[in-house]
């Protein structure tokens, strides 16, 4: 088997930690500290979140749908294979190195999909256009760290707290969704989401749709 090829390292603004993008034939993976967030070939959960959450705004006209993490595009590439013509997409990426990747490294895997008119991407932190209006979205789609807590840099936990969770109720439109990609369970959060007053859905699933570790994604819904 092939040995795994270090490209890049991209680091965290605002003192976070630092991401590497490996290579392994024709996979890739992005690595922190040795812990793998996301690779190529899984996909299957962070495809799920988008299209979980977007199947349900169906019927609303120019739906506004905020993505926090641009990844390797799964989450994305879902989103826009579900929502029509009219809908428009913000993608919120913190990472420069990662905006990079997506259209050099792994251009092949996100399949032009930066190209697409419905598209906007933001080199800024997600937490910024969560802030940014009252019932500004209609969904808004978290895959920012690898489950509910911070990982990435502990201000990221405000996206998750009691406060991070009222800011985005504030944001959402009455029904509009949070929808919450974890790499495990967490029933902490997920009561949290419930006495904050949304309508909680939980669905676990294979990483790859079929084996694999289950990841976790939440729908929750302003009532």
């Amino acid at each position: 088997m092939n040995a795994w090829v270090h490209l890049d390292t991209g680091h965290v603004p605002g003192g976070g930690k630092s991401l590497d993008l490996m290579q392994r034939g024709a996979e890739f993976s992005i690595v922190v500290e040795c812990k793998e967030l996301m690779n190529s070939t899984r996909g299957h959960s962070e495809e799920a979140l988008a299209s979980l959450t977007c199947a349900r705004l169906t019927g609303r006209s120019g739906a506004r749908v905020l993505i926090g993490g641009l990844g390797m595009g799964f989450t994305l590439r879902a989103a826009l294979r579900t929502l029509p013509a009219d809908a428009r997409i913000v993608v919120a990426e913190l990472v420069p190195a990662v905006t990079a990747w997506a259209r050099g490294p792994l251009a092949d895997i996100f399949r032009g999909c930066l190209d697409d008119p419905r598209v906007t991407l933001c080199e800024v932190d997600v937490n910024r256009l969560v802030q940014s209006g009252a019932e500004a979205w209609d969904a808004i789609l978290l895959d920012v760290d690898n489950g509910p807590e911070g990982l990435m840099r502990r201000a990221n936990d405000r996206l998750y707290d009691a406060w991070g969770l009222k800011r985005a109720q504030w944001a959402l439109t009455q029904g509009g969704i949070l929808g919450v990609w974890s790499g495990t369970p967490d029933r902490k959060f997920k009561a949290r989401l419930q006495r904050m007053g949304f309508a909680v859905e939980e669905t676990r699933m294979p990483a790859n749709g079929t084996s694999g570790p289950r990841h976790v994604v939440w729908i929750a819904t302003r009532v």
